[in-house]
């Protein structure tokens, strides 16, 4: 038996345990993320996975060579920290070229900060320009993660949707076809506006935003003085002949405007996370104090490299050879093969104009995956964990890329990467020619 002074021990032990929360109230209702249940679901089951968005062929060879010659070459410095807020070749290139764009004198030291992938970009603007309370005007259908993050910065969302209008002609739908309404969207403006978070081209509808829709988004943003956060990480990933216009070079937005980019989209290697921001000092000198104190730095090797990169880009910019030029022409292919193997069987696409996605109906397969009498589950979410399981067909739902409120308006819908292999393309295809 115990001992008196080994009960008291134990009892105290056992009062010792923590009992009130531990979680600080910027998580609460934000601890779910459709990435890690997916992600799973198509590992487990999936024979062909065109769900989370990455290439599954490398980089271009001489991004590769870059890397190779920057690990096993003589400057053994690329093995050690570089400058926080990015090594210096990366962000001299990263302002010649994008001062290039923009028709812009950028300074590499204030006008360019390198990021761990543009995820990090992402969470550096909402930590360093979101305050409680403030209201942050987000596109629907969003990347997933703006809303989590703004609500983490303890500001609020405020959504507004692209609304599809029916094409002519019986055609099939474009990304083109979702628009933004001008009254709406402008009544979602107030004095608690602080920022708009705009993505173009957008994932995941593959919407690129035209000039007209640009500068109604820029002539709210001067009347109410308010930041715009530009994620372009798709930029160069646009079709059809169609243009990518930056809003920073629009009358009035450099000065509001961050600019967002990534190394991972713009290279096709999105597992080595580098990615950056551009934009006025006046905006960056705020980015700097959160990267300073979050990650502080990222993989020199993986910078050097991307700097060796852009400067081939810089030297051949709009040649043939550039693959700033390639990389499109391959994409688009791969995009047309998809969307005539998707409407061969009744899974109507919407052609997406940039990106690396296309959203299809799945209205016309409904009858395979019945409604369940009351699942707050949206329809296209139970959908596609059953076409992944029962068919191994990984997709994901177009209702996780929408509000809590709004998810059940757009649950017929599926987004599928078409950045894959000739061979997964082609297996996808024989799964959905099987399955109707």
């Amino acid at each position: 038996l115990p001992s008196a002074k080994a009960s008291e021990s134990l009892s105290l032990s056992l009062q010792a345990k923590m009992s009130r929360p531990v979680q600080a109230r910027r998580l609460e209702g934000i601890d779910k993320n459709i990435w890690v249940e997916f992600v799973k679901l198509a590992a487990t089951y999936s024979t062909v996975n065109l769900g989370q968005g990455f290439p599954d062929f490398p980089p271009p060879d001489f991004l590769k060579e870059a890397f190779v010659r920057a690990l096993s070459g003589e400057n053994h410095m690329l093995h050690q920290y570089t400058r926080a807020f990015g090594h210096p070749p990366l962000v001299k290139m990263l302002a010649q070229f994008f001062g290039k764009l923009l028709g812009r004198d950028l300074d590499p030291m204030t006008n360019v900060m390198v990021t761990v992938g543009a995820y990090q970009a992402l969470f550096c603007c909402f930590q360093a320009f979101v305050d409680e309370g403030d209201e942050v005007i987000i596109i629907e259908p969003f990347f997933d993660c703006y809303e989590p993050m703004v609500k983490m910065a303890g500001g609020m969302p405020v959504f507004v949707p692209l609304r599809p209008k029916a094409p002519k002609d019986g055609k099939l739908m474009s990304s083109a076809d979702w628009q933004l309404d001008p009254a709406e969207l402008a009544s979602k403006f107030s004095e608690r506006t602080k920022v708009i978070v705009l993505n173009s081209p957008n994932n995941p509808l593959g919407k690129v935003f035209s000039r007209g829709e640009l500068e109604l988004i820029a002539d709210l943003c001067v009347k109410h003085d308010i930041l715009c956060i530009s994620d372009e990480v798709y930029e160069w990933l646009v079709y059809d002949g169609k243009e990518h216009i930056r809003i920073a070079s629009l009358r009035g937005m450099w000065d509001r405007t961050v600019i967002i980019g990534s190394a991972g989209k713009t290279f096709s290697a999105t597992g080595w996370k580098v990615g950056w921001t551009v934009g006025p000092n006046r905006l960056l000198q705020h980015l700097r104090t959160v990267h300073q104190n979050s990650v502080y730095h990222c993989a020199t090797v993986a910078q050097e490299a991307v700097a060796q990169g852009f400067q081939r880009e810089l030297d051949l910019y709009g040649k043939p050879e550039s693959y700033f030029i390639q990389l499109p022409k391959l994409l688009q292919q791969k995009r047309d093969w998809l969307v005539q193997s998707l409407d061969a069987v009744g899974m109507k696409p919407i052609v997406p104009e940039g990106t690396y996605f296309l959203v299809a109906d799945i209205s016309q397969f409904k009858s395979d995956v019945p409604d369940v009498a009351g699942s707050d589950e949206p329809y296209d979410s139970r959908f596609a964990k059953w076409m992944v399981k029962n068919k191994g067909l990984a997709a994901i739902p177009l209702s996780a890329f929408y509000c809590g409120a709004h998810k059940n308006n757009y649950d017929h819908f599926i987004r599928f990467c078409f950045a894959k292999e000739e061979a997964t393309l082609k297996a996808a295809n024989d799964i959905l020619q099987k399955w109707k």
